[in-house]
């Protein structure tokens, strides 16, 4: 697309009327990126723009960002950088026209080739609240093509132009405050509603591709010098579950930095391993380290596919989202803790009774969908006198004991959890009663011989329950057992106490 420029405008009522319309047109212009064509087209319909461009200067890093440059009617959305105090315009506030060698006088001159290129231009600054916030630029491939009138005409576009950029970057930033404040509070809601890091992570890795504009987002998840990617997102992601070995010196380095670490060559950094810098696409990106107490215990990342400068506002949320990636973490392994408590016998360390109840249920569905079950209850025999006689420390011990015994011989699909008192319970999926009895027999004989226990002479007696249609309920089966045992009990010797 070309855009021809209209004839000059050298009246100065005429002047007036056309940036009163400009005005209007560029001040209802709310997006950026809207906005800067909008400034370009305005523009280009009164003064010759056959190049053009504009730039948005940095006081604090003295760095201009043309982000946006047309070129005979070709408009690009770019982020080409250069030094603000090395422009006249930028760096004395005041417009400048060349008339005739743009190359050997202009900062940025359009064109592909040496013998396409603009030779005259006017540059003006951008000026807001008495401070240059930027320049604008038209160009011409003729020479002489601009006079004092384009120059005045240009800064009252440029005038009025600064004041819609800043308008619109100050709507942006209170949308870009809006978005993340609904992300954070959505994020803050699945943490305390659900205390599945898993699905909160999950939030906060969408989160941060949205917020920070990311082409891939990664959770990496920390533990003996080996990061894991725990959830991704976006085109350039890793899968889930990468693993990356860190050289030690690097986590120490980036945990006393404690802060996010700016990556502006991921290809070259030296803190990232080389198998990883080989897998990722990404060109420049950022790295927050998740403390909990004083150790890392892992990454959040953002990355993008071109070179991007990160500003103050997007470290800051991603500071704010690896901090709530931190909270998930802590939540979900104090959750994880909490389980542990309340499903696990504390003396023993097996499944408690609760634990046993949960399991059983899910057992008893299967079982009746037609998979055979077992149930074996273990008595350890003659414990009250035990107890009674050597103290409730030595008891202890001898449950203890009893418990590894169950541990050690128990398969993986099998769970043996500790019933109450001195009574264990073998649940053992898929086993038919014939299969039951020869772990109860095996249980036994390793109890007999345990070197502590057989010391001691302990030995325990058992009882089997296997299911059938008429149950209804995880105690109809215990029950089975519990009278089996009481049943082989009744029907043994007695033997004197010991």
């Amino acid at each position: 697309m070309v855009i021809n420029s209209g004839p000059k405008t050298t009246d100065l009522g005429d002047r007036y009327r056309v940036l009163l319309d400009i005005g209007r047109t560029i001040t209802g212009t709310l997006g950026t990126d809207e906005l800067f064509r909008v400034i370009y087209r305005e523009t280009a319909r009164v003064v010759e723009a056959a190049g053009f461009y504009i730039a948005i200067y940095d006081e604090d890093s003295d760095l201009a960002t043309i982000v946006f440059y047309a070129d005979r009617g070709a408009e690009r959305r770019v982020e080409i950088q250069y030094r603000g105090s090395e422009s006249s315009v930028i760096r004395d506030g005041e417009a400048t026209i060349i008339n005739d060698g743009v190359q050997a006088h202009s900062l940025m001159v359009l064109g592909d080739q040496d013998s396409e290129i603009t030779r005259s231009a006017i540059s003006v600054p951008l000026r807001f609240d008495g401070q240059v916030m930027g320049a604008m630029s038209a160009q011409s491939y003729e020479s002489d093509a601009y006079d004092a009138a384009d120059r005045e005409l240009l800064q009252g576009i440029a005038d009025l132009a600064a004041v819609a950029i800043e308008n619109a970057r100050h709507v942006q930033a209170l949308d870009a405050r809006r978005r993340e404040a609904e992300r954070i509070e959505a994020i803050g809601l699945a943490m305390s509603s659900s205390l599945d890091a898993r699905a909160v992570i999950r939030q906060i890795v969408d989160a941060a591709l949205e917020l920070l504009e990311a082409d891939a987002a990664h959770l990496w998840l920390v533990e003996q010098e080996r990061a894991t990617v725990a959830a991704s997102g976006g085109p350039m992601a890793l899968p889930e579950g990468s693993r990356y070995a860190f050289p030690d010196e690097v986590l120490e380095d980036v945990a006393d930095l404690g802060r996010p670490i700016l990556i502006p060559d991921v290809p070259e950094s030296p803190l990232l391993p080389e198998a990883m810098r080989r897998e990722l696409q990404e060109t420049c990106g950022m790295l927050v380290p998740l403390v909990l107490g004083e150790q890392i215990s892992g990454f959040l990342s953002v990355g993008h596919r071109e070179h991007r400068t990160f500003g103050d506002d997007q470290v800051q949320v991603a500071k704010r989202l690896a901090s709530q990636a931190s909270a998930a973490l802590v939540n979900a392994r104090l959750h994880e803790r909490v389980q542990a408590l309340s499903l696990t016998d504390p003396l023993t360390g097996l499944p408690n009774r609760r634990h046993l109840q949960l399991h059983l249920q899910r057992e008893l569905a299967a079982a009746r969908r037609g998979r055979a079950l077992t149930v074996v209850i273990f008595d350890l025999d003659r414990f009250k006198t035990y107890n009674d006689t050597h103290g409730h420390v030595a008891g202890d011990e001898a449950l203890r004991h009893v418990g590894m015994v169950l541990t050690r011989e128990a398969r993986a699909m099998n769970v043996v959890a500790r019933y109450g008192g001195d009574e264990f319970i073998s649940v053992l999926a898929g086993s038919t009663m014939e299969e039951g009895q020869m772990h109860a027999e095996r249980i036994a004989v390793a109890v007999s011989q345990d070197p502590y226990l057989s010391q001691h002479g302990m030995t325990v007696s058992y009882g089997l329950g296997g299911y059938d249609r008429d149950m209804t309920s995880i105690d109809d089966i215990i029950r089975t057992a519990d009278r089996d045992l009481y049943d082989r009990k009744a029907a043994r010797p007695k033997q004197p106490a010991r």
